[in-house]
Order: structure tokens, then C-alpha cells, then sequence
């Protein structure tokens, strides 16, 4: 073995029973960690289920000119304005749920509007105190303008699909979820 050869082996042994302290020792670490540590609690969300979304787009909308974007129409007697600092996403989603599914407890940093186009939906907010179903079926819209945590719920025994829209901060998350409030029985 030449002496170069040499040398690389010793610094390749050297390198490796480096990094196996390094290794041995962030495992002793974490273990001690872990034993010293509370028990972990039950997660502070509610999971989805028997739905599928399907992101069909997302986009940011802002005004190079202004710090502020600002869309304003008027048409005879209709009256529409959005206003946004300093930018706005527009993401919309497609979500199919089986009977019986459920999207969990959650709410969004923005107003969502959901349409039916398939089937019957049933939404529930977290601070209604008597858990008032608000029902919506094909054809028809929900406003969730997201300042409470909501859950949308099939409880008809055939699939529905909404189309969702998002209006949201430019990057945020679409959805953030929420632990149960408790104020409804199921």
C-alpha cells in the first residue's frame, strides 16, 4: 500500500469513528431526552376522512403598483370589491366525499366559498353552542369566511363534490386545523 493510500484509509477510519460518536451520541442524547420528557398528549386536531382533494390551481394576485390589490366592479345594481395587503392567493380545490366522510375540525386564514355540485353537504361551526346543521345541496354555496373553526360532514348516503375557493394570504396554508370544541355530539 503506498503512503497515500495509506493515508486515506487512516483518515477514512478516522472520519468514520467520528461520526459514529457523533452518531452515538445524539442517540444517547435523544433517549435521555425522550425518558425525562412528559408523555405525549393526544393530537390538538381532528383527522379527515373519506374524502379526496384534488388542488386544481393556485395563483397570486397583486398590484406591482400599489401596495394594496384592489379589484372593483360595478354593473348596474351589482356591486363587487375585494381588497387585499399586500397580496392575495386565489387556490381552488376539488373535494369528493363519500358518505359518511368527514373533513375534521379546522378553519383557513381567509373566506372560502364552497359550492355543491354533487350530492349534500352538511357544515357545523365550532361557536354555535347547539350544533345547528347548516345543509347545502348541489346548485348551492357556503361562505365560511374563516374566522371559526368549521367541519363540513356527508351525511347522506350517496358522494358529494364541492368546488372550493380559496382567498387567502400570498403563501399561507389553505387549511389549519382544529381540535374538537366539543360542542357538538359527534
Amino acid at each position: 500500500m503506498s503512503a497515500h493510500a495509506h493515508t486515506r484509509a487512516r483518515l477514512a477510519a478516522l472520519a468514520g469513528a467520528l461520526s459514529f460518536t457523533i452518531v452515538s451520541m445524539a442517540c444517547d442524547r435523544s433517549a435521555t431526552e425522550a425518558a425525562t420528557q412528559a408523555p405525549m398528549s393526544r393530537p390538538m386536531y381532528t383527522m379527515s376522512s373519506g374524502s379526496q382533494s384534488t388542488l386544481l390551481g393556485r395563483a397570486t394576485f397583486a398590484d406591482p403598483s400599489d401596495a394594496t390589490f384592489k379589484v372593483k366592479r360595478i354593473s348596474g345594481d351589482w356591486h363587487a370589491e375585494v381588497k387585499a395587503s399586500p397580496n392575495l392567493d386565489i387556490a381552488v380545490q376539488r373535494i369528493v366525499f363519500q358518505p359518511g366522510g368527514q373533513s375534521g375540525w379546522h378553519r383557513h386564514p381567509g373566506p372560502v366559498f364552497i359550492e355543491v355540485v354533487t350530492g349534500t353537504m352538511t357544515f357545523y361551526m365550532s361557536d354555535d353552542p347547539s350544533c345547528a346543521p347548516i345543509v347545502r345541496s348541489a346548485g348551492q354555496g357556503y361562505l365560511d369566511v374563516g374566522e371559526h373553526a368549521h367541519i363540513a360532514r356527508n351525511e347522506s348516503g350517496a358522494p358529494a363534490e364541492n368546488i372550493v375557493v380559496y382567498l387567502a394570504p400570498q403563501g399561507a396554508a389553505l387549511r389549519i386545523d382544529a381540535p374538537n370544541p366539543g360542542n357538538c355530539p359527534f
